[in-house]
């Protein structure tokens, strides 16, 4: 493991998957600190037969470890095949807001959906807009929203729809908004290299508070990986992120290997919380949680 990165060592249990077994996954997390509180929104996934991502979650803790659900929000409000990584933010003047990943049904498309409530209890019921519909060439998912000085920053998994059957390969575009609803696309900032360890894809999941910023990202060699993707790191060069290594700098010691889905929280004392997705020896995937 790498100094100062997240790891399987020492990591504390937050979320248990919601069955045993390869398929049943706790994760995909996103989370933030405000004002002594972490506040925390995941989604709940189980095998193919049993329907997927079913749910996404929003809790909160004092500690950072042992959470409370607050609310929960069903796929079946949203017409969705399924919900893979959500993303939560505070918004000024608003409250908060709750940005979804959602699966079109019968389709490899996917949509990022949005509510925006008065409190996280709200969500279910606050104020619901289709951030990015994607297209036919492509779709979006697992967006990573970081609030900038000029307004938002959006970092959003990418899908190429252009081969049947390729639809898994993934790539990561960088978005700017003024109020979070409305993005501005800057291009592509992380995509596969050929013949590395991330030669499927390159997912962008948390940035990091360092000087130049850093990327924790989710890559994949093949397309049999997918769903197991391992942890790289990439700078940021001023256009692009550029990947620090040919290996991956996290993975899983148990069964498929699985470590993604990395978020990073700022701690006041200078160190970072990080919440992973991780697979366990039979083959789920908890939620857990490190200070490094």
């Amino acid at each position: 493991m790498a100094e100062g990165l997240p790891g399987v060592e020492g990591a504390e249990l937050v979320v248990a998957a919601p069955g045993d077994g390869p398929g049943n996954w706790a994760g995909a997390a996103a989370a933030v600190l405000v004002d002594g509180t972490y506040w925390l929104a995941y989604r709940l996934r189980r095998p193919l037969a049993d329907g997927r991502g079913v749910s996404v979650v929003v809790a909160s803790s004092r500690d950072g470890v042992h959470f409370d659900r607050v609310t929960e929000v069903h796929r079946e409000a949203f017409g969705c095949e399924s919900f893979e990584r959500p993303a939560l933010v505070p918004v000024p003047g608003l409250g908060w807001r709750l940005y979804l990943s959602c699966a079109t049904p019968g389709s490899k498309h996917w949509w990022v959906d949005s509510l925006t409530a008065p409190t996280p209890q709200a969500l279910p019921a606050g104020e619901r807009r289709v951030v990015l519909p994607g297209d036919e060439r492509a779709g979006v998912k697992d967006p990573v929203v970081v609030a900038t000085d000029g307004g938002w920053e959006m970092w959003v998994c990418c899908h190429p729809l252009d081969e049947p059957g390729e639809e898994d390969r993934m790539t990561t575009r960088r978005l700017t908004s003024r109020d979070g609803l409305a993005w501005a696309d800057q291009g592509q900032v992380l995509a596969g290299r050929p013949g590395k360890w991330d030669a499927r894809g390159a997912r962008v999941t948390t940035i990091l508070d360092t000087e130049p910023p850093t990327a924790l990202y989710d890559g994949r060699p093949d397309a049999a990986s997918n769903w197991f993707e391992t942890t790289g790191l990439a700078e940021w060069d001023g256009a692009r992120l550029v990947p620090v290594d040919d290996v991956p700098v996290v993975r899983s010691p148990h069964s498929d290997g699985a470590f993604r889905y990395a978020s990073a929280v700022p701690l006041p004392d200078g160190r970072v919380r990080y919440y992973v997705e991780a697979a366990r020896p039979d083959g789920a995937h908890d939620l857990v949680t490190c200070v490094r």
